[in-house]
């Protein structure tokens, strides 16, 4: 096990502004754990810091596991997709992770039958829809079956019906075990798929509880006002 994660008074500092204060937190194993926060909060920086992407300023970012190749991936809002079909994007990230060529098409072909894409295998991976190539870069993640998948606003430019099938994928991704954790902005999302939640204002760890305590009875004024939606973004 990779888990848990501690983060131990971690600053990220850019162009001179401090993007994140001294946070700490230790992210366990089991409950899905939502990140929220204004725009500007803070939450991909720290997403990206836990993922290994970014380097903090100052303090510590600690796996219980020194190995973590393969145990933990990350999706971003607008994924990266190669000029290849949609298959060939899952059997690439296999042969990244040094998984035998003669396993990576049936693993890559499952994975995209778990995410609704079979259909889709031959297809150039740039002419398929925004929900479709969200799904293609979970089916990525999916293949390599991660202790620990990273969610960056995963539905934020996505339609009502593209959003549902992402987040059946993530709940099918945590009823197999994975852990979640996922940075978004809607408040409706964070309540359907987040267990606990760490509010972030203005790079400062404000608030940590599980999911519906948070909603119900925000322990701070900062929460309070983001839940309201008189939190102004900066």
């Amino acid at each position: 096990m990779i888990l848990p994660l501690e983060l131990k008074d971690v600053t990220f500092v850019a162009g001179g502004r401090v993007i994140l204060d001294r946070v700490s937190a230790q992210i366990a194993a089991g409950p899905s754990t939502v990140i929220l926060g204004a725009n500007g909060a803070g939450k991909s920086v720290l997403m990206r810091l836990m993922h290994g992407l970014l380097l903090p300023a100052n303090g510590d970012i600690r796996w219980a596991s020194a190995s973590i190749e393969r145990k933990q991936a990350m999706v971003f809002q607008r994924p990266v997709l190669l000029r290849r079909s949609a298959l060939a994007n899952v059997t690439y990230a296999l042969k990244l992770a040094r998984v035998p060529r003669a396993e990576r098409q049936r693993v890559a072909l499952d994975a995209l039958d778990s995410v609704g894409l079979a259909a889709f295998a031959p297809r150039p991976a740039r002419v398929l829809s925004g929900g479709e190539q969200q799904r293609l870069a979970l089916a990525r993640a999916w293949a390599l079956h991660p202790e620990v998948l990273f969610l960056d606003e995963p539905t934020a430019s996505l339609d009502p019906t593209a959003t549902r099938e992402i987040e059946r994928v993530i709940q099918a991704f945590d009823a197999a075990g994975t852990k979640i954790i996922m940075a978004t902005h809607n408040l409706g999302q964070a309540r359907r798929l987040g267990d606990e939640v760490l509010f972030l204002h203005q790079g400062h760890l404000v608030e940590r509880a599980p999911v519906e305590q948070f909603f119900s009875r925000p322990a701070s004024p900062e929460a309070a006002a983001f839940i309201k939606g008189e939190l102004p973004w900066v």
